[in-house]
């Protein structure tokens, strides 16, 4: 059923409700079926209406939901709609580079339709036969992050011992098979069993262990890299960034992508073993994708001419509605999620 332009329809929401300390749960987002919404984006206002399609669930957005205001993306408004990355269709614009038909991925708002105004975060995707959930993930923010981290941040050789913490996530899916194809020999930790057994039979790691089956994470490294570790890609802090720096390799990378152990405190913990950066004479870095949308458009033709390939593996994780976009967010924090967590709002 096509919407008709200038009608006024329903237009269900996620909104959020007020600033958190400690972890996201369910009740700090309201679902809001009472909103409406007039179809069309009024002449002289620049505006561009979108129908979502897709929104990507993330682990950055939980820093949103903090009454804090000095980080590289501004603070959500309590009372209003969660706003999140996600694929969807233009049906109306007053902006000539958009046209209705148009499929875009970019910032847009947890709701059914959006009145969008900020333009320069939208980006047009082409069709080339890749489903569109994909540019939430493989192809949009989190395989981008994969790209730009393993190769412009790790600066990788053939031969280099790479670990991937959080590595069945969105992120580091990508990173562990872009390290195997790049020659070089990758271990995974990860939170369940079925996610090891993932990372090893389905994503081609050479090794991969869980996590919260391990007494101790620094016997854990060693028992997988008895050489040490040249690489390690950052997602989660805490302890395991701990036992990391006790068995890197001189000259070892750190690229520090996230840190979710840590996301959920108010009072993060510090780190201990610091030191060793100076004993390995070891790199850490921390990075922000956005720093490299120049290479976005090689990265888009790389990355989607190995997955027509056949070359690399993509696990996604979607649930079907609006309505379970919360449940999904907060799901990340406890690792539910198996790959990348996608809300299914709409299909074209």
């Amino acid at each position: 059923m096509g919407e008709a332009i200038g009608e006024i329809v329903q237009n269900k929401q996620v909104i959020f409700k007020g600033y958190i300390e400690g972890t996201p749960k369910e009740r700090d987002m309201e679902l809001k079926l009472g909103s409406t919404i007039k179809l069309e984006a009024p002449k002289g206002s620049s505006l561009i209406l979108l129908k979502n399609l897709y929104l990507s669930c993330d682990p950055y957005m939980r820093g949103r939901m903090r009454n804090f205001h000095g980080s590289y993306i501004p603070a959500f408004v309590p009372g209003s709609v969660i706003e999140g990355l996600g694929v969807s269709k233009v049906l109306d614009s007053d902006d000539p580079n958009f046209k209705p038909g148009d499929i875009v991925s970019g910032l847009t708002g947890w709701e059914e339709y959006s009145l969008i105004y900020k333009h320069e975060h939208l980006r047009k995707v082409e069709s080339d036969n890749m489903p569109l959930s994909y540019y939430t993930g493989l192809l949009g923010m989190p395989g981008f992050t994969a790209y730009v981290g393993f190769y412009e941040v790790c600066a990788p050789k053939k031969g280099d011992h790479v670990f991937v913490s959080a590595a069945s996530g969105a992120v580091g899916q990508l990173v562990g098979q872009l390290a195997k194809l790049h020659g070089c020999y990758v271990v995974g930790s990860a939170g369940s069993g079925q996610k090891v057994d993932l990372l090893k039979n389905k994503l081609g790691f050479d090794d991969a262990f869980n996590y919260k089956e391990e007494q101790d994470l620094d016997a854990a490294l060693k028992r997988c890299f008895p050489q040490g570790i040249d690489i390690y890609f950052e997602n989660v802090g805490g302890a395991m960034l701990e036992a990391v720096l006790l068995n890197m390799r001189i000259h070892g990378r750190i690229a520090v992508c996230g840190m979710v152990s840590q996301h959920s405190l108010s009072d993060p913990q510090g780190t201990r073993n610091l030191f060793n950066l100076v004993i390995k004479r070891v790199r850490m870095q921390g990075f922000l994708q956005s720093d490299y949308l120049h290479l976005y458009p090689k990265f888009l033709e790389d990355i989607s001419g190995l997955y027509k390939q056949g070359k690399i593996t993509y696990l996604e994780d979607m649930d079907q509605g609006l309505e379970s976009g919360p449940s999904a967010f907060v799901g990340l924090f406890s690792g539910k999620n198996i790959g990348k967590k996608v809300i299914c709002v709409a299909h074209e």
